[in-house]
Parts: structure tokens; sequence; C-alpha cells
């Protein structure tokens, strides 16, 4: 899957003093000034480095405008408004608070659901989320993130020096990371433990067999000794056997599609942040995946 497109210009004398919306429906190919608005709604649009959401703001000559289209856009209500924003955080997919306390907040993430702010919106994420349950609450910091098509644990940092230590912890992988996934084909038991870099860093990741679905099929538990992007994904994919529902890295499974990527962040465990007590969180194979594996075991005793 495609990263977000991004278009960047400067605004130049015959566009100074016109609203922000009106020059962004000039300047951007394809985006009408409706689109404009929803994008400036939802966080997508930079002026000079700093996001700006007001379609009315007057665009000044010199100013570097960047705009971000990608997914967020697509997900979004096709109206700008308040009214619009509220009904795409009704269509999100519920989370579930796992643990919390006053340094931290451990959630199971839905499919489906950013797990933070990116240049394509501020809005809709689980940590904005979050942020959002009182209005008085404490700010809410991001230690780690997950695909929007993954599932799972994550923790979230609610003091300064919480997001300090878990992020160290990350950092150091200090910590206990399993995933279960399935992937295509007939995974071999012997391949236990997969060691390739990952955009030049080193990483390993430790595999074991949890169950077959004949030769279509395996599923498996993935222990992360290092922590790098899309890493459980990248790793099956180069020992020939890709994570099923994985539109970026996978292959088609027509047998019996998935209804998303077949990842999910099981277990996360590590030593509280001020404390120092361990805590340990296991978070079973999703309903929606859970469905789908079944029809996968029928598939089997199919004569």
């Amino acid at each position: 899957m495609p990263g977000p497109e991004r278009v960047t210009f400067t605004v130049g004398e015959a566009d100074a003093g016109r609203r922000l919306d009106q020059v962004l429906a000039a300047r951007v190919p394809g985006l009408s000034r409706r689109q404009a608005r929803v994008l400036l709604d939802i966080g997508g649009v930079f002026v000079d480095g700093r996001r700006v959401k007001v379609a009315g703001r007057p665009a000044y000559a010199g100013e570097t405008v960047l705009a971000v289209l990608g997914g967020a856009l697509a997900r979004a209500t096709g109206r700008p408004g308040r009214a619009a924003r509220d009904d795409d955080e009704r269509r999100l997919p519920p989370y579930a608070v796992v643990y919390e306390d006053e340094d931290l907040v451990v959630v199971d993430k839905p499919a489906g659901l950013l797990a933070a702010p990116t240049p394509e919106s501020d809005r809709n994420n689980l940590a904005s989320l979050l942020e959002r349950r009182q209005s008085d609450g404490p700010r809410i910091l991001v230690v780690h993130r997950i695909d929007l098509e993954t599932s799972g644990l994550m923790v979230f940092a609610k003091t300064p020096h919480a997001n300090r230590v878990l992020s160290d912890r990350f950092k150091a992988h200090d910590l206990e990371r399993a995933y279960l996934a399935v992937v295509t084909g007939r995974f071999p038991d012997e391949l236990a433990r997969i060691d390739k870099p990952v955009n030049g860093r080193p990483a390993v990741t430790h595999v074991a067999v949890q169950e077959r679905f004949g030769t279509r099929a395996t599923l498996v538990a993935c222990r992360l000794e290092t922590g790098r992007t899309h890493q459980i994904r990248l790793h099956v994919l180069a020992a020939g056997y890709p994570v099923i529902g994985d539109d970026r890295y996978g292959v088609p499974f027509r047998e019996a599609p998935a209804p998303r990527m077949a990842l999910h962040a099981t277990t996360l465990g590590f030593a509280h942040p001020r404390t120092g007590a361990p805590l340990s969180f296991t978070c079973p194979w999703p309903p929606d995946l859970g469905a789908w594996t079944d029809r996968l075991r029928l598939l089997e005793q199919e004569p």
C-alpha cells in the first residue's frame, strides 16, 4: 500500500490574501474546495511547518504549504465541519482499556484505528481519543506505535517521566512483546529464529508454530528481540511465508480471504516506569480473526 501523497508549494503573489482552502483547491491537483476544507479539518495541511486548520486563514506570499493526502482523507466523511468530524469519530472501531494508573495506560487497539497522530491527520487516533476522555485529564504521550491494520496491546504514558523511561526501554528492547500471526503456507518448525536486518538495522524475531491449517496457512507466535518498523511482516515475507491479509507485503489468499491483516499484538510486559513492579498483559486472538481461522479449520475438514 503506497504512502500518502505530499504536495508542497510556495504561495505566490497572485494567491496572497486568498483563503487557504481556495489556494489549496487551486494548487493541489484533483482537490476540490470542499475536500480542501476537509483536509484542513483533519489536520493534513501545514504552513511553514505548522499544522493549520482554519480554512478562512489568508495565505501570504512566500509561505510554504504542505498538503498530505492519504488514507485519513479517504476515510473521513466527505463534508467539512464539526458535525462531520463527530460522525468520523462515531464510525471508529471501539478500543478497550486493559490497565490504567496515574503513570500509564495499556489499551487493546482494534484494527482500523490509528495508534497516534500522523502528518495526514491529528484526529481519530487512539492517543487523541484517550486524551479527550476528560477535558482536564493528563496529556497522553506516545511511547510506540503499531500499524493501522494490526490489533492488540499498546502502552501510552501519562507523565513525562513515564514516557522517558518506557521509551528508553523500547529503544533498548528491555521488555516483552509477542504477536500472533497467520502466514501463508506451511511454516517450517525449524525456522525458529529469523535474524535479518530491517532498513539496515539488526533485527531478530523468534517464531514458534502454534497451529497448522493443512498446507494452506500456519498460525505462528512471534516474539520480538528487536523492534523495527514492520519487522514481523518483513521477516516472515523474507522467509517466504507472508502474513495473510497484508496489503503491502502479502499475496492474495483466495481460499478464505482474511477480513484484514492477520497480525495481533497478544503480549506486552515491562517493569513499571515508577515503581519497577513487573507488569504483564495478554490479549487473546480477536473475534474477527477468530471467526476467520474457524473457517480455515473447516476448509481442512472438507473432502
